[in-house]
């Protein structure tokens, strides 16, 4: 009698986004040439080499150097610098959002690299985008700001928001009452941990809600302490915290917070922040704190000192997340660029 064996072949959830996204990176290959073969204007496929380039796609011809950026575009310059210019030709950027934000930054650059923004087949030349405007709180939001004080929080005030930071998380934020429109003191880390705080501790006073979570979160803030989830969030914020404590430790005589370019859109994503002070060699410099080893810190830092219409920056960081593409970066800037080097302990 004859016995039918069925073979089945797992395939590794590994191997299978391998396989994914080796897929994704030829068809965004494809459309790379076929956006440089219509905007050129040409009957085939430019002359030309495909190369592997994470972000996107690359295509590198005998007189340029086109990158396609997959997806959110508005952190990609550093890493498009930092592997475009190696091979010393123009940097042709194309992507499909944030168009305005990288034309802005690509001219703070001595490099000679145009943004182009991709809409359906056609590629147009992106227009930088002004910086953003300087907004003023609301008098009754910045009415709590006592009281987040007295808490034992540091109020700050970024974007027009009024918000109290434990030594650089943010833990409560002043909101309109979506119904009432009343302003009022929301205590947690993130709208959705607000939501539920007030759900589950709704009938504690403010200023007492306020405190408990202070006290609960500040010893997780300290220099040196355990890995714990209040530690592991912010901590480039932390940073600057430290200093705004203690400028001379970062080269500062004195430093004051100031409004990053661009606002922040969640409190978990690792993002640079910015101070402003002079420097012990009495000049204006804008201090960026970054934590970990982010490409992108320089044109953020660069935008930054660019808003604030000064011309040096300090980029405030580990020195192991300080790397060689990084410095070089720094060495392209159209601003003068320093770095400022803190403990590796968090």
């Amino acid at each position: 009698m004859a016995h039918r064996v069925t073979v089945f072949t797992f395939i590794s959830e590994s191997r299978m986004d391998q396989v994914d996204t080796e897929r994704r990176s030829r068809l965004l290959a494809l459309k790379l040439r076929a956006l440089i073969r219509e905007h050129l204007g040409l009957s085939g496929d430019p002359d030309g080499r495909v190369e592997v380039f994470a972000p996107g796609a690359a295509f590198i011809t005998n007189d340029a150097v086109w990158l396609l950026i997959d997806g959110n575009a508005a952190r990609a310059l550093g890493g498009v610098l930092a592997w475009g210019t190696k091979f010393e030709l123009p940097i042709h950027l194309v992507v499909e959002n944030d168009s305005g934000l990288l034309a802005r930054r690509a001219a703070l650059f001595d490099v000679d690299v145009t943004v182009w923004h991709a809409d359906e087949r056609v590629l147009l030349p992106a227009l930088a985008e002004p910086h953003l405007p300087t907004t003023q709180a609301k008098p009754e939001h910045l009415a709590f700001t006592e009281l987040i004080q007295s808490s034992g929080a540091d109020a700050l005030v970024e974007h027009g928001i009024v918000v109290g930071e434990v030594r650089g998380l943010e833990m409560c934020r002043v909101v309109d009452d979506v119904v009432s429109g009343v302003a009022r003191l929301e205590v947690g880390m993130g709208v959705n941990d607000r939501e539920a705080f007030a759900m589950v501790h709704g009938e504690l006073p403010t200023e007492q809600a306020l405190r408990n979570v202070i006290d609960a979160v500040a010893i997780h803030r300290e220099h040196g302490a355990n890995v714990h989830p209040f530690n592991q969030f912010g901590a480039e914020r932390m940073h600057r915290w430290r200093a705004l404590q203690d400028p001379t430790s970062i080269g500062f005589s004195r430093l004051d917070p100031v409004d990053p370019p661009v606002k922040r859109t969640n409190l978990k994503d690792a993002v640079p922040c910015a101070a402003i002070g002079s420097t012990d060699s009495g000049n204006l410099s804008a201090a960026v704190f970054v934590h970990g080893v982010d490409l992108d810190v320089v044109p953020f830092a660069v935008d930054t000192a660019s808003r604030l219409g000064i011309d040096e920056v300090t980029i405030v960081a580990r020195r192991q997340d300080v790397t060689p593409s990084i410095e070089r970066l720094a060495n392209m800037a159209s601003v003068f660029v320093r770095f400022a080097f803190i403990s590796s302990a968090t």
